[in-house]
């Protein structure tokens, strides 16, 4: 794993804690809030500038 992935790693951590959460938990959540964000803003992969 590289340093970008070293501070994911972290920041799953901290969002875990402070959400209350396990690590997967957070990862699921997280997963699930970024689809919502994906879907509302049109579920294109690929936008204009």
């Amino acid at each position: 794993m590289g340093i970008d992935g070293v501070n994911i790693s972290e920041d799953v951590r901290k969002y875990a804690a402070a959400q209350n959460l396990s690590e997967e938990e957070a990862l699921k959540k997280g997963m699930e809030e970024k689809s919502a964000e994906f879907v509302k803003q049109g579920a294109e992969v690929y936008t204009k500038a």
